[in-house]
């Protein structure tokens, strides 16, 4: 089984088409001169743009760039649009340029990075999972360049790519020769991207084997071999850290034949897909995995699954079907590509989503071209390039359907050319044309999806019989003809999905199709995000779960409650809601989970939600600002700094402790904070604690020995940066500090 490259697949009118030409305006949008800044300003050569600001000029300095390499190649190859390749061509060039200022093959846009890279070359190395030598995560943004410089080639032959590329990993080779096992290891702790990938990539191109050997070499340990042994330990590690590390892993397995570390890779997939995703294919809360046997603070988050982590997983499914030639991994590739995929870009004014929470009646954020850099907005110029790659595939004989989506294959190599004309899902049927310029014998294999339960095949108006059951390819051979014509029959069935810790919390499904419903256009503040640090979260006033509409049935007769209004559009009914396709559901909040139960069920749980919610909601309205510590995006956006400080997940928490210093800025809005509450995990000593403000003391109002309250100096009340030291006193850890509060009354 081979991939189609995406040059012979166009697609026509569609939700899928419109999502690639929204995609191909943002950008165009975007200015490659400010996204090479970072890469001059390391290089010492004089600038052509000024940087774009946020995560782009706040430590992040450059990973857009190496996404927009990627983004550029992979759209050039879809569409066909010469400004594209205009500007791939600019772009490496210019890189070229910096690698040759260089002169040692190093090219990056990572801040003071010569500096940086030379410590690691000593093997001085302080990794945590986000910081190594107190550097944003240096090892994913220089991979997001060696992944663009890769797609740069591998879709438009750019030689000089390839050229940069070749330079780039022999100065990494260079770079971690002196390292021991342990000290990479230790640098691994760090998020490094898919860094194991790309030089499994680069050996397979170059046919080079050190850089098989560096591939294996710089996969991460602690993290593959648990997976080995099928263990999960998986629960409360940052999510997209790791799938990127297991695509790696899978790639690596391919070359050099190692069957367990390709098991492990299985593993994982079979974990997150059916242990660790909603129904829309998303995973993780707050960025990272949650228990799998309670999915209760992602009801409760505004912080949802992460786009980055499905566009990771649906790289991850695609290694995996052409590595096994197992239909399960284009199910959960359909689903998740429909439902997290299509959604996460705004459909006419463009822009991509971070979060997509599934607290009832809470909201997603858009990007702008502009104001927002985040790691979402770069594998997001990403995701609806491509929509052409697991289309369709093929052995040497055969052509086979994965996906119905109105598009013109044209294979080349055997002139054969299948034109797909579907309205699906707004239809469940498909109609699929041959074109040749002589007959032929052969099979073209049509996919049987998962969750349909009868599908039915006719042939220039015949039907056929077949035997494949769901998951399966039901294979239609004959002598083809020019214009011969095959019609697919999909019927889908209106289901619930349960989320997999076993609750009573469902989302609503028709067939592959997440259904949700528009609950409020109030309070959406922020809904296409400014330059703010943390602009990619909907901060909006958050309603209670009490008011969530549930599905109530003495009977469980659930689904009888549920009524079709409009199957052309996908229009349901429940209650006061219509329900209609996720992906079609923008600019407002949102239900997609509902609680089922009975009416006994349903008043006593009302109750119970009610007196919680009163209590969380309360908290929430009292807060200013929070971090969460021990997590990636919270500390990172509250200017984390720290000696002799470790972080882990225990007890239902993150953490973070220290036998020195941490520091975070708490920003102070609209000047009404007066307190700060620190939430701990241990019993401790006061003296062995202290505690400044803007190098100012903080008053201990209270400490309960798990709650610690401190009153802020009046003379910083006006102050709206707010920067909290915690210091550990007579050599002695600091208690695990799980949540600092900035709030308006004690």
């Amino acid at each position: 089984m081979q991939s189609f490259p995406l040059q012979s697949v166009q697609l026509t009118e569609g939700v899928f088409k419109n999502a690639q030409d929204v995609d191909l305006k943002y950008i165009l949008a975007l200015n490659p001169d400010k996204l090479l800044a970072p890469y001059l300003i390391d290089a010492s050569l004089p600038l052509k743009a000024e940087r774009y600001g946020n995560w782009e000029s706040s430590g992040l300095d450059g990973h857009i760039g190496g996404h927009y390499l990627s983004a550029l190649a992979m759209m050039y190859a879809s569409t066909k649009n010469t400004e594209l390749k205009s500007r791939l061509d600019y772009m490496v060039s210019e890189l070229a340029r910096c690698q040759a200022k260089n002169g040692n093959g190093y090219v990056g846009g990572i801040p003071q990075g010569k500096v940086f890279w030379e410590r690691i070359h000593k093997g001085d190395i302080d990794g945590s999972s986000f910081g190594l030598n107190n550097t944003w995560v240096p090892l994913y943004n220089i991979h997001k360049l060696f992944a663009g410089l890769r797609d740069a080639y591998q879709f438009t032959n750019n030689k000089q790519a390839l050229q940069v590329l070749i330079g780039l990993g022999d100065w990494f080779t260079d770079l971690i020769k002196p390292l021991s096992e342990e000290q990479i290891q230790t640098m691994l702790r760090t998020e490094h991207g898919g860094m194991n990938e790309v030089f499994a990539d680069l050996y397979e191109i170059t046919k080079d084997k050190k850089y098989l050997q560096i591939a294996e070499k710089i996969s991460h340990k602690a993290i593959l071999n648990p997976l080995i042994q099928h263990q999960d330990k998986l629960t409360g590690l940052h999510a997209n850290t790791q799938i990127p590390k297991v695509i790696g892993f899978e790639k690596v397995a391919q070359l050099n034949g190692n069957k367990d570390w390709s098991d492990a890779a299985v593993y994982f997939w079979n974990n997150l897909t059916q242990k660790r995703s909603v129904a829309f294919g998303g995973n993780s809360v707050r960025e990272h995995f949650n228990p799998t046997n309670d999915f209760s603070k992602m009801l409760e988050s505004n912080q949802g699954p992460e786009t980055c982590n499905s566009y990771n997983m649906l790289r991850l499914s695609k290694a995996l079907f052409f590595d096994k030639n197992d239909l399960q991994y284009l199910d959960f590739y359909e689903k998740t590509l429909y439902n997290h995929i299509l959604s996460s870009q705004h459909p006419t004014k463009g822009g991509f989503v971070y979060f997509t929470p599934i607290r009832p009646s809470h909201y997603r954020v858009y990007s702008q071209p502009e104001t927002s850099m985040w790691c979402c907005v770069g594998s997001g110029i990403e995701n609806h390039t491509k929509y052409g790659e697991l289309i369709y595939s093929h052995n040497q004989q055969d052509l086979f359907v994965n996906l119905f989506i109105p598009s013109v294959l044209n294979w080349a190599e055997r002139d054969i050319k299948l034109t797909q004309k579907t309205q699906f899902p707004h239809s469940n049927r498909s109609e699929l044309i041959v074109s040749l310029k002589q007959t032929k014998n052969f099979n073209i294999g049509i996919r049987f999806p998962k969750w349909a339960n009868n599908v039915k095949i006719w042939v220039n108006g015949k039907n056929q019989a077949f035997t494949a059951k769901s998951s399966e390819y039901i294979l239609i051979n004959r002598k083809w003809k020019n214009g011969d014509k095959i019609l697919v029959e999909l019927p889908m069935q209106t289901h619930l999905e349960y989320l997999p810790d076993s609750s009573n919390w469902a989302a609503i499904m028709h067939g592959p199709i997440v259904l949700a419903a528009k609950t409020d256009t109030a309070n959406l503040d922020g809904l296409f995000a400014d330059d703010s640090r943390m602009g990619h979260e909907a901060k909006g006033k958050l309603y209670s779960l009490e008011s969530a509409v549930a599905l109530v049935a003495d009977n469980r007769g659930y689904l009888e409650k549920i009524k079709p209004v409009n199957l052309q559009e996908l229009k349901f009914s429940y209650s006061n809601l219509t329900l209609m396709p996720f992906f079609e559901l923008h600019d407002a909040r949102y239900q997609m989970y509902f609680q089922t139960m009975n009416s006994e069920e349903f008043k006593k749980n009302t109750e119970n939600l009610k007196n919680y919610e009163k209590q969380i909601l309360a908290l929430e309205a009292n807060t200013i600002d929070k971090i969460n510590c021990g997590e990636q995006q919270p500390e990172v956006d509250h200017n984390y700094k720290g000696e002799k400080s470790d972080s882990g997940y225990e007890e239902g928490h993150f953490w973070r402790n220290t036998k020195s210093f941490i520091s975070y800025q708490l920003t102070n809005k609209n000047l009404e904070g007066r307190n700060i509450e620190i939430a701990v995990l241990d019993k401790f000593k006061q003296d062995n604690l202290s505690f400044l403000v803007n190098d100012k003391p903080l008053e201990i109002v209270s400490n309960d020995n798990k709650i610690i309250k401190l009153k802020i100096p009046e003379t910083e009340n006006s102050t709206q940066n707010l920067v909290l030291k915690i210091s550990a006193n007579n050599g002695v850890y600091s208690p695990r500090i799980h949540q600092i509060r900035l709030t308006i009354k004690p």
